[in-house]
């Protein structure tokens, strides 16, 4: 990445302060702790944080800086910027850098799988194109501009993915990343908190394919009922997944504990799938993957062979060998949809017993305590052994269960994690399987890291 001062200027409409405007800078920061020569910093503000106080220290590592302050006029030997608003400007420099590449550009979306289903598809590209795609969660208006600053010019193509809580954040991700193909998983309730309802979550949603022309191409989930609703607009063209339904349905399902097998037609041709990653949302994102390299050409052995690969993010459905129990590490974060998701890969555990230590599942507003009960039901229905909840929302993760006829000897209620860990150390056995789930702020993967700590004394 090599941009001029001058270039910088008129992508943000600033105005230059100090240093000189024929000067170059060759990367992005907004960490003046890990800034590097050459790099332009970007002081962000956020409600306990103000990088304007560090734009001196990020000065003199890095080569140049945006600031919203005109005291720093002339303080600086260095090229010094003044911008209105630094988080716009970072949205401006991005789309002015993403306009110099003219390369598909993927977005993915939806409440629940998103991070896997990009995966799957980068894997699958990969085996044809050299692919730029979204690291981790960087999937926000801090976190996709970062990930474009990463194209270079042997980038065939690039896949980003594109979360949200509520409207306009796809409106404004999608205004800087530009995608022409687009990429749904599925509508839950997730973030409905702020949204109120499947409904807006969808309409929200729906920004990524605002003005979507011919040409253009939107691959939904099919088994979806709100997204069904996305393929009357006119334009770009359709391509469909599911099980139930689709343009490409996955067929002669078989769930194992730790993986998945499936049958799938493309073009007339019968390919068999394997998928080393359990559970019927792993078929759904895969079948996804499976429609963006039918659209690219990926050979179909190459698919095939990618998806057999295909080994998940951390804290993703990892399955973990800990001290003679299995434990389910699928704990970066949980709606109802992945956590019933999750549940139905615990319940294919058919000879050993089952505990679920499921925690609260945070920003569900009004629907929280009736989205908790619903998934205690689902923990009785999938015939789950032992329920151990963390926290006072997942409290009526219990209670849902309870009133579904779950024994309450069989049932714990903990306030939070080291409680849950002194629970689990009194009722585990040789060969059990432990299903480790709750939201990003209930950190339950401190729970993981007790067991295996345990397990190494």
């Amino acid at each position: 990445m090599i941009l001029s001062v001058k270039e910088i200027i008129d992508a943000t409409s600033g105005k230059l302060l100090s240093g000189d405007i024929n000067s170059t800078i060759s990367g992005i920061s907004t960490d003046s702790r890990t800034i590097k020569e050459g790099e332009l910093f970007i002081p962000l503000k956020g409600e306990n944080f103000n990088g304007e106080m560090f734009v001196e220290d990020a000065l003199k590592i890095g080569s140049a800086s945006l600031t919203e302050s005109v005291n720093n006029v002339g303080r600086y030997n260095k090229p010094v910027i003044f911008v209105d608003n630094t988080k716009e400007a970072l949205h401006k420099i991005a789309k002015y850098y993403r306009e110099k590449f003219q390369i598909p550009f993927i977005a993915v979306t939806g409440s629940n799988g998103k991070t896997t289903t990009k995966d799957m598809i980068y894997d699958v590209l990969s085996m044809k194109y050299n692919v730029l795609k979204t690291q981790g969660n960087f999937n926000n208006e801090i976190g996709l501009p970062l990930t474009i600053f990463r194209l270079n010019k042997k980038h065939d193509m690039a896949i980003v993915e594109m979360g949200m809580s509520g409207f306009g954040e796809i409106r404004r991700l999608k205004n800087i990343a530009d995608p022409n193909v687009a990429v749904y998983t599925n509508i839950g309730v997730a973030h409905i908190e702020k949204l109120g309802s499947r409904e807006n979550i969808l309409k929200a949603k729906s920004e990524l394919v605002e003005n979507f022309k011919e040409g253009y191409t939107v691959i939904l989930n099919a088994d979806d009922d709100m997204l069904v609703k996305l393929t009357n607009k006119k334009g770009p063209q359709y391509i469909t997944y599911g099980i139930d339904n689709g343009d490409v349905k996955a067929f002669d399902i078989e769930y194992k504990e730790e993986s998945v097998k499936y049958k799938v037609i493309i073009d007339g041709y019968m390919m068999d799938v394997e998928l080393n990653v359990p559970g019927k949302h792993n078929v759904y994102n895969s079948l996804a993957a499976i429609c963006i390299g039918i659209k690219f050409g990926v050979n179909k052995e190459d698919m095939r062979k990618a998806l057999a690969e295909f080994q998940p993010s951390a804290m993703r459905l990892n399955i973990l060998d800990v001290s003679g129990i299995k434990v389910i590490n699928d704990a970066y974060n949980a709606n109802p949809g992945s956590m019933k998701a999750a549940l139905s890969v615990l319940k294919e555990y058919k000879d050993r017993r089952k505990v679920a230590v499921l925690g609260n599942m945070l920003e569900l507003g009004e629907y929280s305590d009736l989205a908790h009960e619903e998934v205690g039901k689902y923990v009785k229905d999938e015939n789950i052994d032992v329920l151990i909840t963390v926290g006072e929302f997942a409290s009526k993760i219990a209670e849902g269960a309870i009133k579904s006829g779950m024994d309450v000897e069989n049932v714990m209620i903990c306030k939070n994690n080291v409680e849950a860990y002194e629970k689990i150390k009194k009722i585990m056995r040789n060969n059990d399987v432990f299903l480790i789930k709750g939201s990003r702020g209930m950190k339950m993967e401190e729970i993981v890291k007790f067991l295996q700590e345990s397990a190494n004394k």
